[in-house]
């Protein structure tokens, strides 16, 4: 007990402050009831990993004969089973896709340590269960589906997510559109995204809430993707309307690697990726790499990109205890292009411009972020886990733009400038417990997230040439914190049905120091501030008939914010505007190499914004909804085709 004591007097180390009281609260009586069941039953446990890297394999099913009883490893390879009666014919079964299956009896298991270490293998689709406590196996897919591709973008990849639409408007250098169930998310307004848990879409971002540019993540670096449509959980607030995606880069590389690449209009990609420790520090689970990356291109239009993207990252992996593993990464990206904008098709077809000129040819942009990354995980002798991260990300942003050319000022044109400078500071915070009331198995996961994003001279500007300064349109500082305190209980009530509820409380405050006085929003210079909060509950539900067929209805409440300037300029109304959401489906495999998922869904949106020609300027658009039939067919080796019915 003296141990768990320790671990949440670290969990709650950074809140210091009255404001969050409320959350501290809620996590204390959470974290008490978790702590306090007893841990005297007969246990069995132990650890799977890589053969070849050592490292830890999350996810891999572990089935405990002849009870049948399965249980998959969590972050730190780890497996855990509780109130086992003794026996002496017990073996266990360790499965996880792309490897090779392990047949065990205990007694082996007690020799080695209870290490238990998987060689790898190809990867096919035969192998995939369709079940309620494995759907996390699917994140071996995206490793493969990912080398398949051979993408060299990082936003590229999120084409690999069922349903969603990827689009770039204004070159390289700048985030994706991204269209997802029936929503324009812009550049990440109704979709979430992280990498490491470093949220990668920027609150109150000059260029438009939730702005998600992930270039900064060099692809070759990404182990797998794991994403989930619809807000369905307790982990995942801001911004995950239609869903999310959490990139994980690999902890280790299994060989060093350098690329140069090149094509037509001057097209250049430089890649490299060394190991900095030898095999041996390999073996005792120290990891250690470097990743670089340069990209150039002129691109095929008339004015040419001159398009230069600099990307480095650095990441450390290693057991520093028998129970804890620390992380940590950095990385920095710098990214500048003259953009190929948007051009009129009638001033083509008159001869003013040709298809691949520009009638404002002076668009374009300079971006920086640079990031620095630590987490500590800790497991302890009953199976519970606890996460510590602190993270810190410095990012510039410089923008021109010129969507309407000459129609509001016909001698200058609309040229406008968008700018910023940012700090953004957080941290992230989850205790996992393992326990059981009766024959249920409960996994309880308790959570806090803070964030704090500072922004220095948030600037909307109308220019002329890119750099002609002619009038301002908005200047300030912003400073935007949320507190989120968040459980989650999975009640596992037999091998085939288990239930899924959560519950989530947002609290954001804003403050904006408007600089401008010719600002129409605002009645003068001064600092104005607001703020509000949400509670987001969460039900899952899945039946698993057998290792093919799976039904589900998973249900919840999720949101996203507003811009702080227009939040405190209405005075916090619908400043987190409800979202509610359920899906109905079922998962079933007919044959070893088709995987069929049939479902419906339906999203309320209470108020959706729109960011007003990049104006600074959200408008109220009013309630919306959508409902949809989806049809998804998986075949082998893993292609997927997609058939959608409204």
């Amino acid at each position: 007990m003296n141990e768990l004591y320790k671990a949440g007097c670290s969990f709650f180390f950074l809140v210091r402050n009255k404001k969050y009281h409320f959350a501290i609260i809620i996590l204390t009586m959470l974290f008490s009831v978790s702590a306090s069941y007893s841990y005297s039953q007969d246990i069995i446990q132990g650890k799977v990993v890589d053969e070849k890297t050592s490292q830890p394999l999350e996810a891999a099913t572990v089935t405990l004969l002849p009870l049948k009883t399965a249980v998959t490893t969590n972050a730190l390879g780890n497996f855990i089973f509780k109130k086992v009666k003794p026996a002496d014919q017990y073996s266990i079964v360790i499965s996880s896709i792309g490897y090779e299956t392990k047949l065990i009896p205990l007694e082996s298991l007690q020799s080695s340590a209870d290490v238990v270490r998987l060689s790898p293998q190809q990867i096919e689709l035969k192998a995939v269960n369709v079940s309620s406590q494995n759907g996390e196996q699917y994140k071996p897919i995206s490793k493969t589906d990912i080398a398949m591709r051979g993408v060299n973008n990082s936003q590229e990849i999120l084409r690999i997510i069922p349903g969603i639409v990827i689009g770039q408007h204004q070159g390289g250098g700048k985030a994706e559109q991204i269209f997802l169930r029936g929503f324009d998310a812009d550049h990440g307004t109704d979709f979430r995204l992280d990498v490491d848990g470093i949220p990668i879409n920027m609150v109150s971002h000059a260029h438009g809430q939730g702005f998600a540019d992930s270039h900064f993540i060099i692809p070759e670096t990404i182990d797998y993707v794991d994403f989930k449509k619809g807000p369905y959980m307790a982990s995942k607030g801001d911004f995950a309307t239609t869903g999310f995606v959490d990139f994980t880069t690999k902890n280790s590389l299994k060989e060093n690697v350098v690329k140069i690449e090149g094509g037509q209009f001057n097209t250049y990609r430089l890649m490299s990726m060394f190991n900095l420790l030898d095999k041996k520090t390999k073996q005792r689970e120290q990891n250690w790499y470097v990743a670089t990356e340069y990209r150039y291109a002129d691109a095929y239009f008339d004015h040419p990109q001159y398009f230069n993207r600099f990307n480095l990252f650095t990441k450390y992996n290693g057991k520093i205890a028998p129970r804890s593993y620390v992380t940590l990464s950095a990385s920095t990206f710098w990214s500048k292009w003259n953009a190929s904008g948007q051009i009129p098709g009638r001033a083509v077809d008159k001869g003013i411009v040709n298809f691949f000129g520009a009638i404002d040819p002076h668009e374009g942009g300079v971006t920086s972020r640079t990031n620095i990354n630590f987490q500590l995980r800790t497991s302890f002798s009953n199976g519970d886990i606890l996460l510590n991260q602190v993270f810190y990300s410095n990012s510039h942003f410089d923008l021109s733009s010129n969507f309407t050319f000459y129609l509001e000022d016909s001698v200058n044109g609309d040229e406008i400038r968008q700018k910023e400078a940012r700090n953004l500071l957080g941290y992230n915070g989850a205790y996992t417990h393992i326990s059981y009331l009766g024959n249920t198995r409960l996994t309880t996961e308790v959570g806090l997230q803070l964030r704090n994003d500072m922004i220095m001279n948030s600037e909307l500007s109308h220019t002329k040439d890119r750099f002609t300064f002619l009038h301002g349109i908005k200047l300030g500082d912003i400073n935007q914190l949320s507190v989120s305190p968040y459980v989650s209980e999975t009640f596992k009530v037999s091998e085939r049905f288990s239930i899924n509820a959560g519950l989530r409380f947002d609290q954001f405050f804003y403050k904006y120091k408007n600089k401008l006085e010719a600002d129409s929003t605002l009645p003068g210079i001064g600092i104005y501030k607001t703020k509000a909060n949400t509670f987001s509950p969460k039900l899952n539900l899945a039946y698993h008939l057998n290792n093919s067929f799976q039904f589900y209805l998973t249900t919840g409440r999720g949101y996203h914010s507003n811009d702080a300037r227009s939040a405190v300029a209405e005075n916090g109304y619908l400043s987190l505007p409800a979202a509610y959401s359920a899906d109905l489906g079922t998962v079933f495999k007919p044959t070893k190499n088709i995987i069929i998922n049939i479902a419906s869904w339906y999203i309320y949106l209470r108020q959706e914004f729109v960011y007003s020609g990049d104006g600074g300027f959200v408008e109220f658009n009013g309630k919306t909804r959508r409902l949809v039939l989806i049809f998804l067919v998986g075949m082998h080796p893993l292609s997927l085709s997609i058939l959608t019915l409204t």
